[in-house]
């Protein structure tokens, strides 16, 4: 796969021995895990390897209960979890995970997918945090995370080609584009996937997201109670539904304060910090009395601070600024950013959980969570 990049998520990665685990099964219930003090009953070394069995009953609860341990099932109330993990330091059980994929057609693998260039994933602070999120959450379970980068035709073939081959059990699709094939690719081979952003109100897949209109309303709320009277705005691609809902919020929160919402102050944007300086020297061309600009993000918003200083604008004095996300990049410009913060390690986090559910759980209804924004108020606003 190209550009692919495995790390173990987990501090050894997943282990492997030659003995069978079993499958996973739902009967027997968690009942009252066993409890401490037992004499050890680690199986000396040339002995029968412990069995999934012998695991259930040290721990006073079921076999269901312990494959969904192992398989780093969320659905085990914490005490049995303890209890079942006990029980295998004790017994020395080692699931066999060669013998599970035969059996489950599990890969213990979970794809990352991220349809842009190189240069944005490791230049963006959204894409790492999204990455330390989905690990963070992954890090107590035995799942590969597989890192893919799709910028072209043929990358997306061979993605297509992979997946149907099954070789992992779910995926995370990060930066959704409106024509993006791959959410479509993914309901069609029905592969448990969850995405960072969604395509629309209609999204079948499941999907975590921040409220982005919301997070644009404060902020443009913030520069009219600031007195600004000519507040511009610079946009992320329209072609993703989050560009869209911050453009939706700004205009709404112009609306809502009886001003009038015109084209000359939106400066198309895509993103990045050369995208911000263009769309910033183009809004001071069209309008060089503006006061304020609320920028997509604090990328673009570092690019339109170098714009404004060199054009002798002083920031907040002459122009306020805003950015959205509130990541590393907005507490070291010149001067801090007031940005939105969109909790995207958060994002990560619930992304891996949910999908680690819909593997666990195949068939489970698809899922949408909406997490809360909150202004910043640094020194730029």
């Amino acid at each position: 796969m190209s550009q692919t990049a495995q790390r173990p998520t987990g501090p050894n990665g997943p282990q492997r021995s030659q003995n069978p685990q079993g499958s996973q099964g739902s009967q027997g219930s968690q009942g009252e895990p066993g409890g401490s003090g037992r004499a050890s009953t680690r199986v000396p070394a040339g002995a029968a390897r412990p069995t999934l069995e012998e695991v259930a009953a040290l721990a006073g609860v079921g076999r269901g209960t312990v494959s969904r341990v192992v398989n780093g099932s969320p659905r085990v109330s914490e005490k049995a979890r303890e209890a079942v993990n006990a029980a295998i330091a004790e017994l020395g059980y080692v699931p066999n995970r060669a013998a599970r994929t035969l059996v489950t057609s599990r890969t213990d693998s979970i794809a990352l997918v991220v349809p842009e260039a190189e240069t944005r994933l490791f230049s963006e602070p959204y894409f790492s945090d999204i990455i330390s999120g989905v690990s963070a959450e992954l890090a107590e379970t035995d799942m590969q995370l597989l890192l893919i980068l799709v910028r072209n035709q043929r990358e997306r073939e061979r993605l297509s080609a992979y997946l149907t081959a099954q070789r992992v059990d779910g995926v995370l699709l990060v930066s959704v584009h409106q024509d993006d094939p791959l959410p479509s690719l993914l309901e069609s081979l029905e592969i448990p996937s969850v995405l960072a952003g969604r395509r629309g109100d209609l999204e079948p897949l499941s999907y975590v997201h921040a409220d982005n209109a919301g997070g644009a309303r404060m902020a443009v709320r913030h520069l009219l109670r600031r007195g600004c009277q000519e507040v511009a705005t610079i946009t992320g691609p329209l072609d993703m539904e989050g560009a869209r809902a911050r453009l939706s919020g700004y205009r709404q929160a112009l609306e809502e304060a009886g001003r009038p919402y015109r084209e000359e102050l939106v400066g198309p944007g895509d993103f990045t910090e050369a995208g911000g300086r263009l769309a910033m020297r183009e809004l001071l061309e069209r309008r060089p009395g503006l006061d304020a600009v609320f920028c997509a993000s604090d990328v673009m918003a570092a690019g339109a601070l170098q714009v404004l200083r060199a054009a002798g604008r002083r920031v907040p004095d002459d122009v306020a600024v805003i950015g959205f996300d509130d990541s590393i990049v907005a507490r070291h410009t010149d001067p801090p950013l007031t940005s939105v913060r969109q909790p995207i390690e958060e994002m990560g986090r619930t992304m891996a959980r949910l999908l680690l559910e819909e593997i666990a759980e195949q068939g489970r209804a698809r899922r949408q969570v909406v997490l809360a924004t909150e202004l910043v108020v640094r020194e730029s606003a």
